[in-house]
């Protein structure tokens, strides 16, 4: 999420490519393994945030697809391609679905282009979520997204990357203000457990990165001020219409928040 897109620099750690190591992938350099590390090494368990937010974001596309008429989504800050990235899960139900990505990071960029050179209706942009004026009216936005037939906007593990004087609830209420009734709004979020591990992982991202904001599901949920919020609410992304019997969960997956909204 920096101002400006430049070229990869492997001696600087990325937010993206440590997701991406967290979740097993391969793009990502020494400098971002060591910040991962000290997730796996000195916070075990912690990994399952990752997982357990990708899975949400999964499930959330899935069911805006199937259930509803929405087939456009922003993805924003959308970080580096993995499994069932959204276009995948979109299209598979729909071919016609249109997604356009949003994201700063140099290393997202090249990989996103190189995966979606040959998809008419899958776009790359790069510019900075904190901008959002400049993403509404980014060329690639204004020809794939129609706005005037609702939009999905999609904020999975990014408004925590955005810290209390950026904003967050602006960014939101401006996408608000952009799309029609109909339109749907997914959000994953570190969720604060007021405990030693959330104080330790806010400590390591915002030393590292100066950003990594963990709030609390009232302060999640103002931040969709306006909409309505959908069943089952905010709640751990791992029990976010998963299906899945009520289990116990670990520390680190309450960490980890989701929730869907509509604009009425």
């Amino acid at each position: 999420m920096t101002g400006e897109i430049s070229s990869i620099d492997s001696t600087r750690p990325s937010i993206a490519r440590v997701y991406d190591y967290l979740l097993g992938g391969k793009d990502n350099y020494a400098v971002d393994r060591e910040i991962g590390d000290v997730f796996k090494r000195d916070l075990p368990g912690s990994v399952a945030i990752a997982f357990a937010n990708r899975a949400a974001l999964v499930r959330a596309v899935g069911e805006i697809v199937a259930t509803t008429e929405v087939r456009q989504f922003i993805d924003l800050g959308s970080g580096l391609p993995t499994a069932d990235n959204v276009h995948q899960v979109a299209q598979r139900q729909d071919p016609r679905a249109r997604v356009v990505y949003v994201d700063t990071d140099p290393q997202v960029l090249v990989h996103g282009r190189a995966l979606l050179e040959e998809n008419g209706l899958t776009r790359v942009v790069p510019v900075d979520v904190r901008d959002p004026e400049a993403v509404r009216n980014h060329p690639d936005i204004v020809e794939l997204i129609d706005f005037d037939r609702p939009v999905a906007v999609v904020f999975s593990a990014i408004l925590h990357h955005v810290n209390d004087e950026e904003d967050p609830a602006g960014i939101v209420r401006y996408w608000y203000d952009q799309v029609p009734a109909g339109s749907h709004f997914f959000v994953s979020h570190f969720r604060s457990g007021n405990n030693p591990e959330t104080a330790e992982a806010e400590r390591v991202l915002q030393g590292t990165f100066g950003r990594g904001r963990w709030r609390t599901d009232d302060e999640i949920e103002s931040l969709l001020d306006g909409l309505e919020i959908l069943e089952p609410g905010i709640v751990p992304a791992s029990l976010w219409r998963s299906g899945a019997a009520e289990r116990e969960l670990t520390v680190w997956e309450r960490l980890i928040a989701a929730g869907m909204a509509r604009k009425r």
